[in-house]
């Protein structure tokens, strides 16, 4: 499986992004797909999550309304839509999926939990 993610850039606070992630090798629509981004000097961090087949959205705290995760089984396409960008959101953002069915949507929040990564792509939100 390989996962290509693209779309990041330089933005300036308070304005909107678009980062997308698109699959290869396995079909999306029966796999939970996530967002994690990771600041420099920091750990990665959970950011949104689509469950398959209906089963949920869940976004972190610091998302408050502000990103939209959605996918495109058809296109194998996952996108995070990002608005009111704070410098704060400055990181690189990984999508990720898991090929795990756990009960408990809180497991996805780890990023131990999934098994294939996209190489990145860095969002710089300047002040």
């Amino acid at each position: 499986v390989q996962l290509q993610a693209s779309g990041g850039g330089l933005v300036q606070a308070g304005g909107s992004l678009v980062v997308s992630c698109t699959g290869s090798g396995r079909t999306f629509s029966e796999h939970a797909v996530a967002w994690f981004r990771q600041a420099p000097g920091k750990d990665r961090e959970f950011v949104a999550l689509d469950l398959w087949g209906g089963r949920g959205i869940f976004y972190a705290k610091f998302v408050n309304g502000r990103f939209t995760i959605s996918r495109d089984n058809a296109k194998n396409t996952v996108i995070l839509q990002m608005n009111r960008l704070k410098p704060a959101d400055t990181a690189v953002y990984f999508c990720a999926l898991s090929t795990g069915d756990y009960l408990d949507s809180s497991v996805y929040y780890t990023a131990g939990t999934y098994d294939y990564w996209g190489q990145g792509t860095l969002v710089t939100v300047s002040s």
